[in-house]
């Protein structure tokens, strides 16, 4: 079983009224909820732990996780608000601004740990969950605990605008990759980690040498690469098809790997240590193909594994 832990959100989505007025409708989404969601899709045992409000909105978010066949058995329900984040389309890139002070999602205690089943063989963390406190130090504590039995993947899926204290997210997250097995970034990403000219073979090297088995930079359009044991790498392409818009991506491309990874049973600790290339390669090539059947339709809609095998 997969846990998915982190944010789970309103994405408020631009769209016009009948009467051509420009208004937005509320979608369930959130990063890592988004991972989970995709992942409850295509058939693999996904569990959510994250904070929800007792709210409308909440309803919506738990209502959408039970649909895809998520457990939400861990879920922390409050009567704090929901996150809203607004979204802006610019030529099919998703930018966002984010409302969440005070709410279900980020109040979450360090000290009051879930236990987890103990079927769980992976853990997932990522997205603006990582940076908002008290939440941030939660999942921070969450992945220390279990990463010596179980894999922990990370995609910290940067947004810059979002980080008010920079020094601190960044100790943050050199703490938490250290203990990271596959280790998920984008181009940019890798760049605001590691500032600097160096290339981004160098710059995956040299963060791999920091503690993660795996690591996989995504370059959008132009595909992917995973890094490995003694500096091999894999690339796969990017799917060819018309972008509707780019929101949910990335967090789909992740379930893809992770559920790829599962079904050939290498998410756990020993086998992961031994992935071979055609392992890795299949792995971001599922994932590019999820991603793909996204990136065709408006939202955060991940297909269902009936989709894929038509």
């Amino acid at each position: 079983m997969i846990f998915c832990c982190g944010e789970a959100l309103i994405d408020m989505i631009p769209a016009q009224t009948a009467d051509g007025q420009n208004s937005f409708v509320p979608h369930a989404g959130g990063a890592v909820f988004n991972t989970a969601i995709a992942l409850g899709r295509l058939d693999v045992p996904t569990g959510f732990i994250s904070g929800i409000s007792r709210d409308l909105l909440g309803d919506i978010l738990t209502d959408a996780l039970a649909q895809s066949h998520v457990d939400t058995s861990h879920v922390v329900l409050s009567d704090k608000p929901t996150t809203l984040a607004f979204v802006k389309l610019d030529n099919g890139q998703a930018k966002y601004s984010f409302y969440d002070e005070n709410t279900a999602g980020r109040m979450l205690d360090p000290d009051n740990l879930p236990d987890l089943p103990a079927d769980v063989s992976a853990l997932y963390f990522g997205g603006i969950s990582l940076i908002s406190e008290p939440c941030a130090e939660f999942y921070l504590a969450l992945a220390l605990r279990e990463a010596g039995q179980k894999v922990i993947m990370v995609d910290p899926n940067i947004r810059t605008s979002f980080i008010s204290d920079a020094p601190r997210y960044r100790a943050r997250l050199e703490t938490l990759i250290a203990k990271t097995d596959i280790l998920k970034v984008s181009d940019e990403d890798l760049d605001w980690i590691l500032p600097g000219s160096e290339s981004l073979d160098e710059k995956a090297a040299a963060i791999r040498a920091k503690g993660p088995e795996i690591v996989i930079v995504t370059r959008g359009s132009e595909g992917a690469s995973a890094y490995f044991a003694d500096g091999a790498r894999v690339d796969v392409a990017a799917q060819k098809v018309k972008v509707a818009d780019t929101v949910g991506a990335g967090d789909t491309f992740n379930a893809g790997v992770l559920a790829n990874l599962h079904a050939g049973g290498a998410l756990n600790k020993h086998a992961l240590s031994d992935v071979s290339a055609a392992q890795l390669e299949a792995a971001l090539a599922y994932g590019a193909k999820v991603a793909g059947v996204t990136v065709s339709r408006h939202g955060a809609n991940p297909p269902w594994a009936n989709e894929l095998s038509n």
